[in-house]
């Protein structure tokens, strides 16, 4: 670990990462914390019937699903124009306080149970959503050199964040939603959030010169960075990084049936008593959190010692791993609900065993992902890039409830085989072409090294 006295606040680092990389993680966990919190109860609370002792919406599942999907996509598509925002106007910096506000407000007002408030508050959340998550993740790439090998790493420090939040907030806020009520556990995700406002407020003297207005910067080159057209190289850039959004979008069309249809599994067809006590639906959300919590830096390592090695670990070769993994986890899924077919009950440990290997394959993709995002956008559109990322997560989240939808029709054993067989497919197809996409990359990947301070230290 470098010696933290002897370097500007902002170029500190904290088991060999900056400590910038910190107070944005710390940012994210609770922001991760207000959106799956709510996001655990949010098709709990539409399909619980009124009459209930904690009386829901009473929506039907297909209804419930519909709107998640919308809900979900609308969240992440909103990262486009909170993209253009910052890029053209406030800087990532300045929209990220702006969105953590939304946030607090959107919140808040979802803890009012009245109709118009259940609308209105979800239109904050999609704000917020917007300009908070594309600008942050932007901003954590800032905090790297180029061919600083420590980047992908750092993403998935930063990806923890997101998932202590997440693995906590389904948990709590699950349980509270579940048996205190519904409002309680959307109120409980705003003052959180409130939490990660505050702290990011305070720790702004370690992200000096991050996330600024490139059109207020000090120095030129950042400002004539706005004014040229972009070149060959940065055009053959964002044509990778658009194609590699294809399988961001079958990924999490996959991944996201966490939220929906597995939900509704966990509910309506797994035996959940455990030791006498029957455990909450809500609470198998937390699981992949967990998972992530626990192998993160595991997998991190393995990629990064797999690169220092010489052998193949480039941005593309893990998303395409990442999706295969994801999608044979879908095959305990299969077994479920073929279990649930002959014996009327579906054990816990397939839905254990479906959020692992989903776990695994996230690890490799998601992060991976928002790191090669960074890596490869051109820096006037960093945020925009950034936002196009998150647009096609939404994309995803919405091709997951029509997914989830599909099962009342064709029932979960065909949609949840069909997922499988798709994403693995795609992923070997992609793989075919893995050559050709990193020949458009112009070698943005190679000779990665390990910096600490901006300073070259291991080859």
């Amino acid at each position: 670990m470098s010696d933290l006295s002897s370097k500007p606040a902002h170029q500190k680092e904290l088991f060999g990462q900056p400590v910038g990389l910190y107070v944005l993680f710390m940012t994210e966990m609770w922001e991760r914390f207000s959106y799956y919190g709510m996001r655990a109860i949010l098709v709990l609370y539409l399909v619980t019937q009124t009459t209930d002792l904690n009386p829901g919406l009473g929506w039907t599942n297909g209804e419930a699903l519909a709107l998640y999907g919308w809900y979900t996509m609308l969240v992440y598509v909103a990262s486009i124009p909170g993209g253009i925002i910052a890029d053209r106007f406030l800087g990532q910096k300045k929209s990220v306080i702006l969105g953590a506000i939304l946030l607090v407000i959107g919140h808040s007002v979802l803890a009012i149970e009245q109709m118009w408030a259940f609308y209105t508050g979800l239109g904050f959340i999609i704000a917020g959503v917007g300009m908070l998550k594309p600008n942050i993740s932007t901003m954590v790439g800032g905090l790297y050199k180029k061919g600083d090998i420590r980047r992908d790493k750092g993403f998935t420090i930063f990806y923890i964040g997101i998932n202590v939040g997440a693995f906590l907030s389904s948990l709590i806020v699950g349980y509270v939603g579940e048996v205190y009520g519904w409002h309680y556990g959307f109120g409980l995700a705003g003052i959180c959030m409130l939490f990660g406002l505050i702290q990011f407020v305070y720790g702004q003297k370690y992200l000096k010169g991050v996330g600024e207005y490139l059109g207020k910067s000090d120095k030129l080159e950042d400002r004539e960075a706005l004014k040229r057209p972009l070149t060959k190289i940065e055009k053959d850039r964002v044509i990778v990084l658009i194609l590699s959004f294809l399988m961001v979008i079958v990924f999490f069309g996959a991944f996201e049936q966490a939220g929906g249809l597995m939900n509704i599994y966990a509910k309506d067809y797994t035996n959940r008593m455990l030791l006498g006590w029957e455990v909450p639906a809500s609470w198998f959300q937390s699981l992949n959190a967990f998972f992530i919590i626990t192998l993160g830096t595991v997998v991190a390592a393995y990629w990064a010692n797999r690169k220092l090695k010489g052998k193949e670990a480039s941005s593309l070769f893990k998303m395409i791993i990442g999706l295969i993994i994801m999608g044979t986890g879908f095959l305990f899924m299969t077994a479920a609900t073929a279990e649930y077919q002959a014996t009327g009950s579906s054990a816990m440990y397939w839905l254990v065993l479906a959020y692992l290997f989903h776990t695994v394959g996230e690890l490799s993709l998601s992060p991976v992902s928002l790191s090669f995002v960074t890596k490869l956008a051109p820096a006037k559109y960093a945020s925009l890039m950034m936002g196009l990322y998150f647009a096609t997560t939404g994309l995803g989240n919405k091709l997951a409830g029509l997914l989830g939808e599909s099962a009342s029709q064709y029932g979960e054993y065909t949609v949840f085989t069909g997922i499988a067989v798709f994403c693995i497919f795609f992923g070997l197809l992609i793989w075919l072409f893995i050559k050709k996409l990193k020949a458009l990359t112009h070698g943005a990947e190679d000779n990665e090294r390990v910096m600490v301070a901006g300073d070259e230290i291991i080859e």
